[in-house]
C-alpha cells in the first residue's frame, strides 16, 4: 500500500514531492521548515523547531500515525552551534520516545530566516 499525504502547496506540484508518502506501516515525511500563513515562525533555532514538531504533530495525525511511531528524526540547521535549543525543543516532544536522531549542519536555506528543518519516519507496530 502507498499513500500520499499534500499541504496544497504549489512546491509539492512544482518540484514533484509529497508532505508525507505512507508505505505499508511505514510513514516518511519530508523536510519540514517553520513556515505559517504568514512567513517563516520565530526568529531562533528553540521556536523554529517547537513549531516545526507542532505541524508534525498534525501530519503525523492526519495519517494515522503520533509522535511514540516515530523512529527517526532528522535535524537540519544552518548554525550547529544551536543544537542544544532545537534538542531542547526536540526533547521536550520526544524525551520518552527517543528515536534514532541526526543533527546536520546545513548551508542557508532557500529563505535565509528558515533556521532548522525536520524530517521524520515513523512506524507503527505490526504486532
Amino acid at each position: 500500500m502507498r499513500k500520499t499525504f499534500g499541504t496544497g502547496s504549489v512546491w509539492e506540484q512544482k518540484v514533484g514531492y509529497s508532505r508525507a508518502v505512507q508505505v505499508d506501516n511505514t510513514l516518511y515525511i519530508s523536510a519540514t521548515a517553520a513556515s505559517g500563513e504568514d512567513g517563516v515562525v520565530g526568529a531562533d533555532f528553540y521556536t523554529q523547531t517547537r513549531f516545526i514538531l507542532d505541524k508534525l504533530g498534525t501530519v503525523l495525525a492526519d495519517a494515522g500515525f503520533d509522535y511514540a511511531d516515530v523512529v527517526q528524526s532528522k535535524l537540519y540547521l544552518t548554525d550547529i552551534s544551536q543544537w542544544e535549543e532545537a534538542g531542547r525543543a526536540h526533547g521536550e516532544v520526544f524525551g520518552e520516545i527517543r528515536p534514532s536522531l541526526a543533527l546536520v549542519h546545513v548551508l542557508p536555506f532557500l529563505d535565509p530566516k528558515m533556521l532548522v528543518e525536520i524530517e521524520l519516519v515513523a512506524q507503527k507496530s505490526t504486532s
